[in-house]
């Protein structure tokens, strides 16, 4: 791989870890504004919760990129 090549890699990769590190922050700032009360509430039984949700959107991050690179 040729130096610019592996400049521009290094780049993308540092760039989307700083964007997926804003999104935590930003997702644990607003997180912080709910109530557990909220954070468990679901609308209806063929809903999720938004604890459900994160729970689930948390570990399918952690299976498919743990160990990626």
């Amino acid at each position: 791989m040729s130096l610019a090549k592996t400049d521009v890699s290094s780049e993308y990769l540092r760039s989307v870890k700083c964007r997926f590190s804003d999104a935590k922050k930003y997702a644990e700032r607003t997180f912080e504004h709910l109530s557990e009360e909220h954070l468990f509430w679901y609308p209806n039984d063929d809903s999720n919760s938004i604890a459900v949700i994160v729970k689930h959107l948390s570990g399918n991050m952690i299976s498919r990129w743990t160990d990626f690179f």
